[in-house]
């Protein structure tokens, strides 16, 4: 780790001036590197942002796949539409529509599915998927993976309605060719989720089990194309031992996304990082959660490295009441800041411009932060994002996740930084 490290501080001081750069220096390694962008379902409501932001931004044309979130799995074991009228119901204007043409009254398909597929035939590289379960989605995920019957229906179920297309009262196959393929985002088997979530000690074995369901079916489908199977995993080393055989699932996978933040936030009442590549010196708990910490987790319990891909947040976590001084790092904190959306988190779009904030990085953690004082906001700007694309290649990654492309800017800064590093 060492050698590492002192690689990642060589070039970190640099980094802002070389995300254009960058594109030669990953060229050279010879490989292709996948750049996973979540887009939420409910950001076209109160965050205003419909996937036209994705294209015009030029955020889409960066990436290699879209995840689409989320499709939850039922009480019945099947698999449903969390809102039908975000997904294949509401009409977009022109001016936010991505191909900017006004949806119009009693067109066949509507909704984020319609304009999912207007970006892909803006961009035909492009992959899209479907993103099953999520933080409230993932409630019945244990009952549906019990059985070999179970698995079989829950699998089909999911195939019939995403990759084929039979929507509800709609006219068959209407919406095939959107997605190609399945993202699970069971969370977390073997361990807790949401509150509320079925759990079992035998989901560690059933996920496996789930995973070869869900290839096996693919597989199926079609001898001319290759539909991806992938999965968003946990950094905790526990979660990753409760619920995952590490060893077996990426027979079936074609890669896995690790969670790379929410290491600490807002309901700790110590400011902190929640997206550092290292921990960082002077860090109050030990053990404690890293980027590499966690890569390191799945690396030993037999994940191919060139199947990881790194989660990177849009996002801060933010704390507030801190009157210790200095840079405000390990501080204690009354609660959580003061978001827009919510309180203890902030998307970066905003936090990049707040006043009165005073900038600080530790390039050798790989972490920044802003402190105004009082309040502390710990972050990734385009500068730290290119630093973890350096780690991503000196690692041996796949590539890297973003979580979501709502919190960029309306330059897609975040975005246009990571690819550029690993292009």
């Amino acid at each position: 780790m060492r050698v590492l490290t002192r690689r990642l501080v060589a070039v970190a001081a640099v980094a802002a001036t070389l995300v254009a750069a960058a594109p030669g220096a990953a060229q050279a390694h010879g490989k292709s590197y996948v750049k996973v962008g979540y887009f939420t379902q409910w950001g076209i409501y109160g965050r205003g942002f419909p996937l036209a932001k994705v294209q015009n931004s030029g955020a889409a044309a960066k990436l290699t796949h879209l995840n689409y979130a989320f499709g939850p799995v039922t009480a019945a074991g099947v698999c449903d539409s969390a809102d039908p009228w975000a997904d294949w119901g509401t009409s977009f204007s022109d001016a936010n529509s991505v191909d900017g043409v006004a949806d119009v009254a009693g067109q066949p398909l509507a909704g984020n599915l319609h304009q999912l597929a207007e970006l892909k035939a803006k961009n035909p590289k492009l992959r899209v998927l479907i993103s099953l379960g999520g933080w409230t989605g993932s409630a019945y995920f244990s009952d549906a993976a019990l059985t070999d019957a179970s698995r079989k229906k829950l699998v089909s179920s999911c195939i019939d309605l995403w990759i084929k297309g039979n929507l509800p009262d709609k006219e068959p196959g209407i919406a095939k060719g959107i997605f190609d393929g399945i993202d699970l985002d069971w969370e977390w088997p073997g361990s807790d989720g949401n509150a509320g979530n079925v759990i079992r000690a035998e989901d560690r074995r059933n996920f496996t089990l789930l995973a070869a369901e869900f290839r096996a079916q693919l597989d199926k489908l079609s001898k001319r194309k290759h539909y991806d199977l992938t999965a968003f995993l946990p950094a905790s080393p526990a979660k990753i031992d409760a619920g995952f055989e590490g060893h077996k699932i990426f027979k079936y996978l074609d890669f896995g996304t690790v969670q790379g933040y929410d290491f600490h936030g807002s309901w700790e009442l110590r400011a902190n990082q929640q997206s550092s590549i290292f921990v960082p010196k002077g860090a109050p708990d030990n053990p404690d959660f890293s980027a590499d910490n966690a890569i390191n987790a799945w690396t030993r319990v037999g994940a191919p490295k060139s199947k990881l891909v790194l989660g990177l947040p849009y996002y801060s976590q933010g704390w507030t009441g801190i009157t210790s001084g200095g840079n405000g790092r390990f501080a204690t904190a009354t609660g959580p800041a003061v978001g827009v959306f919510a309180n203890g988190t902030e998307d970066y779009k905003t936090v990049k411009n707040l006043p009165g904030f005073t900038l600080y990085r530790d390039w050798r953690a790989g972490n920044s932060w802003l402190f105004d004082g009082t309040t502390f906001w710990t972050y990734d700007d385009p500068a730290q994002m290119v630093q973890k694309t350096f780690y991503i290649r000196a690692k041996g990654l796949g590539g890297a996740m973003m979580w979501s492309l709502d919190g960029d800017d309306d330059n897609a800064s975040l975005t246009k930084a990571i690819s550029a590093g690993l292009k």
